[in-house]
């Protein structure tokens, strides 16, 4: 068909342009794996490579950073302003933070270019490396391991629910259709422990880990399977009492938030992206904030998110398009709750 032909039919000429651009860069990829097709993973280490055409590559004069919206964002922002500093003088440029309120509006900022840094939650970091072509690179951690977090599942102290199995005719708070801890793992891991959600429960999305706890404190909700590391911070900030609770179920280990940049940008300016993360020591008060944490550790996604991986495959998630646009709707049904 001619570029005249679909003008006729409507289609605008950026739309051509990117039509035919996508397609030439469908043509020049020798592999992508479970990608996008405007990402090529020629490498296989299954995240997008940087553009082989360097007039793709991007070097903005301000950097746009984010942590994800698993809490209060302004508790966040406030969490990694010495980092941002630290990023600025690393990049020699003006670093800004960006407030979140959904995962899949957070994959979205990436996506069109404009987020360029970002911490993303452990589950929805799949959908930002497919759809987005984010880069993982660390995870808040110590000098000789990642900083790791289980799925637990709580109930009130005074609750009659001694085991899993007590959660049958419940209603249970998940928080959001992408996260790991807080939807897929369970999906994935209760069923051996005699409970399936939707089916022994009933499911209620609370949209965040926090929410569910204080859901779970207030009786809105029976129990709530959440990030430990989330709940333990509330702990320690005394937003919430440990002996109120109690921990039903404990998990494996899971790796935390992944720390990383968009894919396209400049090579140059990822290598100080990079040297930034590697050099950078939180401050005291930053430990406090993420459960003893000093530093950032490198991972991979490849290697590191594979047990995420799987959990989502057992759970029928995909980490595509349309995934992506049934998460947005699945959070914004929950957010009108």
């Amino acid at each position: 068909m001619s570029l005249l032909t679909l003008g006729r039919l409507g289609i605008t000429t950026s739309l051509i342009v990117a039509l035919s651009t996508s397609a030439a860069f469908a043509a020049d990829c020798g592999h992508r794996g479970a990608l996008d097709d405007r990402f090529c993973d020629e490498n296989m280490d299954m995240v997008a490579d940087t553009p082989k055409d360097s007039s793709r590559w991007r070097n903005p004069s301000t950097l746009v950073f984010t942590y994800t919206p698993v809490e209060d964002p302004a508790v966040y922002q406030d969490a990694f302003a010495d980092f941002q500093r630290h990023l600025s003088e690393a990049t020699g440029k003006r670093v800004v933070y960006y407030n979140v309120h959904s995962n899949s509006a957070q994959v979205e900022a990436m996506r069109s270019g404009r987020l360029h840094i970002a911490g993303f939650s452990t589950g929805p970091t799949g959908y930002a490396v497919n759809l987005a072509g984010y880069v993982p690179i660390a995870v808040k951690g110590y000098e000789n391991e990642f900083q790791g977090y289980n799925l637990i599942t709580i109930v009130r102290a005074d609750s009659d629910i001694q085991t899993m199995e007590d959660l049958k005719g419940r209603t249970v708070a998940h928080t959001a259709v992408s996260s790991n801890s807080g939807n897929l793992a369970p999906r994935a891991l209760f069923p051996a422990l005699g409970v399936v959600p939707d089916e022994d429960y009933k499911v209620a999305y609370s949209g965040k880990h926090d929410q569910s706890v204080m859901g779970v404190l207030t009786g809105d909700y029976d129990a709530a399977p959440v990030a430990s590391d989330v709940y333990d911070r509330m702990v320690e900030a005394g937003r919430v009492k440990a002996e109120d609770f109690r921990v039903i179920y404990r998990s494996a280990r899971f790796p935390t938030s992944a720390f990383g940049y968009a894919h396209d940008l400049h090579p140059e300016l990822v290598e100080k992206i990079k040297d930034a993360f590697d050099s950078y020591r939180f401050p005291p008060e930053m430990q406090a904030n993420f459960d003893g944490a000093d530093r950032f550790f490198p991972i991979t996604y490849k290697d590191d998110w594979e047990v995420v991986r799987d959990i989502a495959h057992a759970t029928g998630t995909a980490y595509t398009e349309r995934g992506l646009q049934q998460l947005a709707e699945r959070e914004a049904a929950a957010a009108k709750k």
